[in-house]
């Protein structure tokens, strides 16, 4: 832990409860009722005009310049001064968690207000921590702690945790010194926060190297986003299936395509289950694309956030608009064969009203066309994956942080506002790309022995272009957007609550 700060240095007041004295115990004396600023006096030893004079002196040593109010650049500044290294401040969330009023300054009352809400937090998990009620964290109550959270820790890390609070080392942790850990913590103060946020603690430099804690790799659960993200887009495909048979079909069609003659046709054909066709397919496909895709995008901003030394949820608009394309090439990539076999059971003519079998389908362009074939399309796949995962991942996390800014003042969005930025961000990336899925879907529904073959993508675009004019690369547009607004905002919706019950955070 060589170079690591162990607390912020706030000038120690005398305290009038020792950590050890279960006479005068404010935790106990609350009996579980609401927590009041009283409690946190007593915890801490002081009075109310003693704990006045320590906010107002922090707040005047953050405005070194005495201009009556801070900025940015002094918060961060003041930080600095505290010695808390760049890789885990939080300067720009502090400021923004302070500046209730959004004028781009904190006042004093703001500042105050902030130390308020910020020490009642403290001292109620403080409280629910310390279940043995004598004013001190235990290393085994903070064990139980963590492990009713779901986070798993050994001795070893467990003592340094420990060790890092524990200002004084008598082997507990006070709750003068659990204040100091975290008050300059700007986030929700959870045991997952709090775990977490020592982990970045613990990200210091030694000379060269950047030694990065045990438990990123212990406790992250990757595994669960495959779990998380499978779930969702099966979901979200399953209940827009007909709309996806309605939109591949008139993909295809270089005559004149209408909605309700093909939406006929079907239904001559193939009867309600016509419009369920290649559905089974579409699950299996889009369970494993939409895991690698969500798990290789949260394992890309943390790489992100780790070269620029910011945490993953700050790598900005660029940042994870890159995350997301190169996520979405990635799963599209793996996953392709099984689109490709999809959309030709999807558009394949029945033979005496019988859907061809899927192994006999799979087997005759394996036969007749050779593997190759299984990535007819590929290039304008990943040409258009790669937009549109970045324009709809990096939409929705703005639209996100926005509505949490300017609508829900730092509140969590609630399903609907997850709904409604799904479905902008679904169907703003879908029109943006959808020529390019066009040309895909041509290309991977046309078979070996058809004399009108395209010869490539440049050659679909040309004679779409001339045949049809611009508006043939927007055939079945209206059923896509119909699909991907429900689509979108089901598959972030479930996502999201998958990522909560697993602990994903």
């Amino acid at each position: 832990m060589s170079g690591a700060v162990k607390h912020v240095g706030f000038p120690k007041m005398d305290a009038k409860v020792s950590s050890g004295d279960t006479h005068n115990n404010p935790v106990k004396k609350s009996g579980g009722g609401p927590v009041s600023m009283d409690h946190v006096l007593l915890a801490l030893g002081e009075t109310k005009d003693e704990r006045d004079l320590r906010i107002r002196s922090l707040f005047n040593f953050f405005d070194a310049a005495n201009q009556g109010y801070l900025d940015y650049a002094q918060i961060e500044a003041g930080l600095s001064a505290l010695h808390i290294p760049a890789h885990y401040k939080y300067a720009k969330d502090l400021f923004k968690v302070c500046d209730a009023d959004r004028d781009g300054r904190v006042d004093y009352p703001e500042f105050r207000r902030y130390m308020d809400d910020k020490e009642l937090d403290l001292y109620r998990i403080f409280q629910a921590i310390d279940v043995e009620h004598n004013g001190c964290i235990l290393p085994e109550e903070l064990w139980d702690a963590l492990v009713k959270a779901g986070i798993e820790i050994d001795d070893e890390e467990l003592a340094r945790f420990v060790e890092h609070i524990d200002k004084d080392n008598n082997g507990i942790i006070t709750f003068e010194e659990w204040r100091d850990f975290l008050l300059l913590y700007p986030h929700e103060v959870t045991i997952e926060n709090i775990y977490h946020h020592w982990e970045r603690v613990c990200l210091v430099d030694i000379g060269e190297q950047a030694v990065i804690p045990e438990g990123i790799s212990k406790h992250v659960h990757r595994s669960k986003y495959f779990i998380a993200g499978g779930i969702a887009g099966a979901a979200s495909r399953t209940a827009t299936a007909p709309l996806d048979r309605l939109k591949v079909v008139l993909q295809v069609q270089t005559t004149r395509a209408c909605i309700v003659p093909a939406i006929k046709k079907i239904w001559k054909e193939d009867g309600f289950l016509g419009f369920f066709r290649g559905n089974g397919l579409n699950v299996v496909k889009v369970a494993p694309e939409s895991a690698i895709k969500f798990y290789a995008y949260e394992m890309l901003k943390s790489i992100i956030g780790d070269g620029t030394g910011v945490d993953k949820g700050d790598i900005g608009a660029s940042g994870r608009l890159f995350a997301g394309g190169m996520a979405g090439a990635i799963a599209q990539f793996a996953i392709y064969p099984l689109d490709l076999v999809k959309t030709r059971l999807q558009t394949c003519a029945c033979e005496g009203g019988k859907v061809p079998k899927l192994g006999k389908l799979t087997k005759d362009i394996w036969v007749q066309e050779g593997p190759r074939a299984f990535y007819k399309g590929l290039v304008p796949s990943v040409l258009g994956i790669i937009p549109y995962a970045g324009i709809d991942l990096a939409a929705y996390e703005t639209l996100k942080e926005m509505s949490k800014t300017h609508i829900l003042h730092d509140g969590e969005p609630g399903p609907l506002v997850q709904l409604g930025c799904g479905t902008i961000s679904g169907a703003l990336g879908a029109t943006c790309v959808y020529p390019l899925q066009v040309i895909r879907t041509r290309m991977q529904a046309q078979r070996y022995n058809d004399g009108a073959a395209y010869k490539g993508m440049s050659d679909v675009f040309l004679r779409t272009l001339q045949r049809e004019g611009y508006r043939g690369f927007y055939k079945g547009l209206f059923p896509n957007l119909l699909k991907v607004v429900p689509a979108a905002s089901i598959t972030y919706l479930v996502y999201e609550t998958m990522k909560k019950s697993l602990d994903l955070g």
